[in-house]
């Protein structure tokens, strides 16, 4: 297939689409997990907390409103290592912005969830939720 049919295959869908909505539903929650978890924890750490308690509500996002599938533990291992490569793109992210760049945190957190949205998409669909 070639590149630009591979783009609009995955990118110009309604899947994509609903994913992009549940992502912004997603942002505003670790951001706002991650504003409260720091008043308890360093800033670092309050991200990585945040990034996984929005992530469980995000697998049930996922499967009930874009692939219509029914939640089970073996699916929802998939998705957690599906955003491994996400998880590393958005620290990287906000380790440079906040701690380098002195980024206030909820900026460089927001700025690191929408670069990280391609790859996470894919890697969410052809691998958590098996769709080429």
């Amino acid at each position: 297939m070639h590149v630009l049919e591979q783009i609009r295959h995955h990118f110009f869908t309604r899947e994509f689409l609903l994913f992009l909505i549940v992502g912004c539903i997603n942002t505003f929650n670790g951001t706002l997990l991650t504003w409260i978890y720091a008043f308890a924890l360093p800033s670092n750490l309050a991200f990585n907390c945040a990034y996984i308690t929005s992530n469980v509500l995000a697998y049930g996002l996922n499967s009930a409103f874009i692939f219509h599938e029914v939640m089970s533990v073996r699916r929802g291992l998939k998705f957690a290592v599906s955003y491994i490569p996400n998880y590393l793109i958005q620290n990287a992210i906000v380790f440079i912005a906040y701690n380098l760049l002195g980024i206030p945190l909820v900026i460089s957190s927001l700025i690191a969830a929408v670069l990280g949205i391609p790859v996470t998409f894919l890697m969410v669909k052809i691998f958590a939720f098996n769709r080429g």
